[in-house]
């Protein structure tokens, strides 16, 4: 897996982070969900430089004007609920894509932290000969990653795989590059340390749905 790590280096990336870390502005459920959006944009912008480009003619009012132009037929899929916003982000960007969505969640048994993740909601296009962006805003231990790759190999075989994710933990990248193609590409804006015992990110952000969406039951 070849990893685009963002939050290495100065950029204005890092106030988006910033901020959507933040226990207090995150009580702004707008704002956040708009910086995840901001930064899915960003790294949207970033992985449009790996696609394939092609020389194309515009005409303008006053003439013509040769272009290079991305020609890759993308398919953006995110999982719900907490990669909606992110979603938009790259939708902003990447706005003739098709689009999937699933619906993968934990399951805690009573307090007990081990969980599964369990897959109950499916919509997507055709996969074959496309490039496929799979989004998940928080790469925690990445079994929610992996479920969703296995439910999507039935839609048919992408040519190229990108991930893109808000915050990962280093456990968690390491648990997908066994699971994704080595030329899968992820695109991150922040890598964490670790996790706790019931596998979330630590210093992370806490629970990027219920912050996009209030309190679940």
């Amino acid at each position: 897996m070849i990893v685009h790590h963002f939050g290495e280096g100065n950029s204005l990336l890092n106030q988006f982070i910033a901020e959507i870390r933040d226990v207090e502005i995150q009580k702004d459920a707008m704002r956040f969900r708009r910086n995840i959006e901001r930064i899915g944009e960003i790294l949207s912008y970033e992985l449009s430089k790996s696609l394939n480009y092609q020389g194309t003619v515009v005409k303008t009012p006053f003439g013509s004007k040769e272009m290079s132009l991305p020609t890759d037929r993308l398919v953006l899929c995110s999982v719900l609920r907490a990669g909606l916003p992110l979603h938009q982000g790259m939708l902003n960007y990447f706005d003739g894509s098709e689009n999937a969505f699933i619906s993968a969640y934990r399951h805690h048994r009573g307090d007990e932290d081990a969980f599964e993740v369990i897959v109950k909601y499916f919509a997507a296009p055709s996969l074959a000969g496309k490039t496929l962006v799979l989004t998940d805003p928080m790469l925690a231990t990445g079994k929610t990653l992996e479920n969703v790759f296995k439910s999507l190999k039935e839609h048919g075989e992408p040519k190229q795989i990108h991930i893109l994710s808000v915050i990962g933990s280093k456990a968690g990248i390491e648990h997908i590059k066994k699971v994704f193609p080595e030329n899968t590409h992820l695109w991150i804006a922040a890598i964490d340390e670790k996790l706790n015992n019931r596998g979330y990110i630590l210093p992370g952000i806490g629970d990027a749905g219920d912050l996009a969406f209030g309190e679940k039951l």
